[in-house]
């Protein structure tokens, strides 16, 4: 075996054991495999034989260790909080557009059908959702989340020229990266999460950081994503919206050397391809003017189902509006929302994002009152799931990410923060408190002379 082989299953071997005492291990195990994408790799081909399904195993055993654990975790003051709600309520829709909707014909044989993949995501986000529960736990998921980022980065850098398809990377990870526009995405909303971790680490961290950071970036050139560069510019703009006063000169400082070290990263095709974003209607390529086409087409297709077509049938239906792009995508998060989903769908998606944002703001205002340490460690996490997740559905505009787990992950990871920052503010009250049995007057002054060298008498 391949030592990366060897590694993995040692990996696999700690997250699925110790899921059973310690759910967080299932879950970060969980989030681990699906940036690395085992399966797909490689030095995979020696286990493959073994008919594991590593994902499948990894969240199953983290839901018995919760069983298991049940006493042991902490839920703040509610086993369901609006967000987790509102998910639900999705996972409602997306099933009464299967049974109201066309049926999808041959698209989906290999992989699981949309309704499937969201309700095995729905899953993992509530038991997620429900692990991670106070600082230290979150702490390791961002670490995971950027030290899968790196191995993403890593990927990218390794493989071969010809390998990549029309002259963008291709394949690189798990199955949610499959297209390159994807991949470039989320690497986008991940840069954010590593910056946060950069400026509250020390220098080890700071190191960890500075290598996720430039292998992330160096990987989004390489799929030549301009919705990534949008995404981009879009969590930059919030940053410097969001920034605390006392830290204002180092994010700005941070963002103008990232920007630097990205430009310095590029190549002519990258910036030629990405300067396509701003051109007139006579300058534009012919995958932007594809995509406005598509767009187009979209917009008839929901006012003539204003409920939608059904959930994963936007690609034999896009073909009924415009023959030239039969079988294509909608290269929209929202319009394939509201064409599959219908307009109660797209309602419901917006409300999700909404509640996700006014959730960090509460959450940001509840933490000015802890004491500094505890405060900051709230404040750039919240800071950074603000950022990233801006990223991230900035460039939903022109990429299709509904379905996606990375996405629901940053939309359900508000309620991780705000189920750690009650349980943190539970431990702060003066009844949690060590007792501290009183000392009378006679004994304080007998311990006072004594210490004070003075004879007892």
């Amino acid at each position: 075996m391949a030592i990366k082989t060897i590694l993995f299953v040692l990996f696999f071997a700690v997250c699925t054991g110790g899921a059973l005492f310690a759910p967080i291990l299932g879950v970060l195990g969980y989030v681990g495999h699906y940036c690395i994408g085992p399966e797909r790799q490689w030095w995979a081909a020696p286990i493959r034989g073994w008919g594991i399904r590593f994902s499948y195993t990894l969240a199953l055993l983290t839901a018995v260790g919760i069983v298991l654990n049940l006493r042991k975790l902490r839920f703040g003051k509610s086993i369901l909080y609006g967000q987790e709600k509102l998910l639900l309520l999705f996972l409602g829709i997306v099933w009464l557009s299967v049974a109201m909707g066309e049926t999808t014909v041959g698209r989906y044989t290999i992989v699981d059908h949309p309704s499937i993949k969201f309700t095995k995501i729905v899953i993992f986000a509530l038991m997620l959702t429900h692990v991670v529960t106070n600082m230290k736990d979150l702490d390791r998921l961002f670490w995971v989340l950027i030290i899968g980022a790196l191995i993403l980065g890593l990927q990218a850098y390794d493989t071969p020229r010809r390998a990549f398809t029309s002259g963008r990377l291709e394949s690189v990870g798990g199955p949610d990266f499959r297209n390159a526009n994807t991949l470039g995405g989320y690497l986008a909303a991940m840069l954010f999460l590593i910056g946060v971790q950069f400026f509250r680490s020390k220098w080890k961290g700071k190191a960890i950081c500075l290598l996720a950071g430039v292998f992330a970036l160096n990987a989004i050139i390489l799929t030549r994503s301009r919705g990534a560069v949008v995404g981009i510019s879009a969590g930059a703009l919030v940053a410097l919206l969001l920034v605390p006063k006392r830290h204002r000169v180092k994010i700005i400082v941070g963002l103008i050397i990232a920007g630097l070290g990205g430009l310095y990263l590029t190549d002519p095709q990258f910036r030629e391809r990405t300067s396509t974003i701003a051109r007139p209607e006579d300058e534009r390529d012919r995958s932007s003017a594809a995509r406005l086409e598509i767009w187009s087409a979209s917009v008839r297709m929901l006012k003539d189902r204003p409920w939608g077509v059904g959930v994963g049938n936007f690609h034999q239906s896009i073909g009924r509006y415009d023959q030239t792009h039969v079988g294509r995508d909608a290269h929209s998060t929202y319009l394939r929302c509201a064409t599959e989903l219908g307009l109660p769908g797209i309602l419901l998606f917006v409300i999700l994002i909404a509640n996700a944002v006014h959730t960090l703001r509460r959450i940001m205002k509840q933490a000015r009152e802890l004491p500094e340490r505890d405060r900051d460690r709230i404040l750039w996490m919240s800071y950074g799931l603000a950022t990233g997740l801006a990223a991230l559905l900035a460039y939903g505009i022109t990429g299709t990410v509904i379905y996606m787990e990375g996405l629901w992950w940053l939309l359900l990871m508000p309620v991780c923060l705000q189920r750690s920052l009650e349980n943190l503010q539970e431990d702060l009250l003066p009844s949690k408190m060590p007792y501290v049995r009183p000392v009378n007057a006679t004994k304080r002054k007998k311990v006072s002379r004594s210490l004070a060298g003075e004879p007892k008498g």
